[in-house]
C-alpha cells in the first residue's frame, strides 16, 4: 500500500454555523500564510457568506459548502442545489456530517441520494463523512459502522469517480469535545478503512484515495497525526478560525 506521501495532504475548514466580518479577516489572513503549503486547503463558510469569502480568499484556497440537496431547483423549502453551490464558487460539498446525521437525522439512504446526484448530475468534488460515537467505540463496533457507512457512499462512485472523493473519518466522540483519537487509534482506523476500500473496488483506487481525519484537531495535535502512514489530512472545525489552522495545514511539512 502507498505511503501518507504518495497523496497530497488535504486540509478542510468546516466553519460550522460561526461568521463574522472579524472572523472572516482573521481565518484569510491566517491563509494569507498557507500559500506554500503543501496541501489542498479548503474552507467552507456557512452557505449565505459563501460569495463573500469566494471575493477574498486567497486564490490558492478552494471553497466548500456544508451540505447540499439532492435536486436542482423544486419546492425544498431552506434548501440549497449543488448547482447554486457551484454558482456560488464552491468545488467541494461536505456530505453525512456527523452534525448532519444525529441532529437532523440524515441516515444512509438519504446521503447516498445525495452523493449520487452531486457525482453524476455535477462537477462538485465530496467530502465525505463518517464515524462511530462513544457508544459503538466502546461496544467494539468502530469497524463495523465505518464499513456500513462508506459502503452506502460506495454504492454511488463510479470507479472513475474517486479522484473527486475525500472520505473524512470523524469520530463522533471527538468532535467539539476537546478529545482526540491518538494518532495509533485514528491510524488504525484509517488503515482498516483503505483495505475495506480495496475489497471493494481494488488496490490502486485504495492507494490514492485520501482518507482524512477530523476530531478537535488542533495546532497541538496535528504533527503526529499528520505522520501517520494513512492520514492524508484533516477536517479541521474551531480550529479552523483561529490562527493555529495554518499550523494545521502545514502540518505534514513541519
Amino acid at each position: 500500500m502507498a505511503g501518507a506521501n504518495a497523496r497530497r495532504f488535504f486540509v478542510g475548514g468546516n466553519w460550522k454555523m460561526n461568521y463574522s466580518q472579524a472572523i472572516l479577516e482573521k481565518v484569510n489572513d491566517a491563509l494569507g500564510k498557507t500559500k506554500d503549503a503543501e496541501a489542498d486547503i479548503v474552507c467552507a463558510p456557512p452557505a449565505l457568506f459563501i460569495k463573500d469569502f469566494v471575493s477574498s480568499k486567497p486564490s490558492h484556497v478552494q471553497v466548500a459548502a456544508q451540505n447540499c440537496y439532492h435536486a436542482k431547483e423544486g419546492a425544498f423549502t431552506g434548501e440549497i442545489s449543488p448547482e447554486m453551490l457551484k454558482e456560488a464558487g464552491c468545488t467541494w460539498v461536505i456530505l453525512g456530517h456527523s452534525e448532519r446525521r444525529t441532529l437532523f437525522n440524515e441516515d444512509d439512504e438519504f446521503l447516498k441520494k445525495k452523493i449520487d446526484y452531486v457525482l453524476n448530475k455535477t462537477d462538485i468534488n465530496v467530502i465525505a463523512c463518517i464515524g462511530e460515537t462513544l457508544q459503538e467505540r466502546e461496544s467494539g463496533k468502530t469497524n463495523e459502522v465505518v464499513e456500513r457507512q462508506v459502503k452506502a457512499y460506495q454504492e454511488k462512485i463510479a470507479n472513475n469517480q474517486y479522484d473527486r472523493i475525500v472520505i473524512a473519518y470523524e469520530p463522533v466522540w471527538a468532535i467539539g469535545t476537546g478529545k482526540v483519537a491518538t494518532p495509533q487509534q485514528a491510524q488504525e482506523v484509517h488503515d482498516h478503512l483503505r483495505k475495506f476500500i480495496e475489497k471493494n473496488t481494488n488496490g490502486d483506487i485504495a492507494k490514492k484515495v485520501r482518507i482524512i481525519y477530523g476530531g478537535s484537531v488542533t495546532g497541538a495535535s496535528c504533527k503526529e497525526l499528520a505522520q501517520q502512514a494513512d492520514i492524508d489530512g484533516f477536517l479541521v472545525g474551531g480550529a479552523s478560525l483561529k490562527p493555529e489552522f495554518e499550523q494545521i495545514c502545514k502540518a505534514r511539512q513541519n
